[in-house]
């Protein structure tokens, strides 16, 4: 679908996007081909030229955040199976607080490995695990994980494209929480985590420093860990939901 776009040329709104396809534009390598044969609105001919040039190596280049403002949250869905190899699921629990102190666990996952920094032990090495990735997947993440993040780590540059699944599945009429639409689409949790949602999150970070209960921190570690897996499966669908729905409009 990435190749196939033409909002992230400034300019360019959803009505001369699909104007380009209906003219037989469909993708980049069309436009490079025979830029004259395209008409695109009030955009200029080399304007149009130029910003796919750049798109198409920035692309085979693997520099996602070339699309970042172009895209924005709301279309970065588009770029998901050409940056997926640089993609990393993200999902914070915090103490209940509000500050950057408050983050107790940040878990990430790239598709094959689960790692979770956890406070007092190695949540410092967020900024540079974060750096290897070109792509961040979150739920409501826009809303809290990354405020929480940044106000954590003061001065981090955040300049990866961002899903965030949960305005992004609500294009598609799927509401509520992470765990409700789990349910709505039929993904299962494991018997040790079901059930157990935010507030449990906190009561387990508690009875782990209160109590020194290296279970409750592992059943947190679990519960964490489900979050950001789960979200690779959402990922796809809101894209093969969004790709369907966006050419078929």
């Amino acid at each position: 679908m990435l190749e196939r776009t033409f909002l992230h040329i400034p300019g360019v709104g959803a009505t001369t996007e699909r104007s380009l396809w209906q003219q037989g534009c469909e993708n980049w390598d069309h436009l490079l081909a025979d830029a004259d044969r395209f008409t695109y609105g009030a955009v200029e001919r080399d304007v149009m030229y130029e910003v796919i040039r750049r798109s198409r190596s920035a692309l085979s280049e693997g520099r996602a955040a070339f699309f970042r403002y172009g895209l924005g949250m709301r279309e970065s869905w588009r770029a998901f199976p050409e940056f997926r190899h640089r993609c990393v699921y993200l999902d914070i629990e915090t103490d209940g607080g509000q500050t950057g102190a408050s983050i107790t666990t940040i878990g990430l996952y790239d598709g094959s490995e689960y790692t979770c920094l956890v406070k007092g032990k190695d949540l410092d090495r967020f900024p540079e695990i974060i750096s290897r990735y070109g792509y961040i997947v979150t739920f409501f993440g826009a809303g809290f994980d990354i405020p929480m993040i940044q106000k954590r780590f003061k001065g981090l540059m955040l300049d990866q494209l961002h899903l965030d699944l949960c305005p992004t599945l609500r294009r598609l009429g799927y509401r509520g929480g992470l765990k409700k639409i789990e349910r709505q689409l039929g993904i299962a949790r494991g018997a040790d985590t079901d059930g157990l949602d935010g507030l449990d999150a906190i009561r387990l970070w508690r009875r782990y420093t209160t109590l020194g209960d290296d279970g409750a921190l592992d059943t947190l570690v679990a519960y964490n860990r489900e979050d950001v897996v789960n979200m690779e499966r959402l990922a796809e669908i809101a894209y093969d939901g969004l790709r369907t729905q966006t050419l078929l409009a």
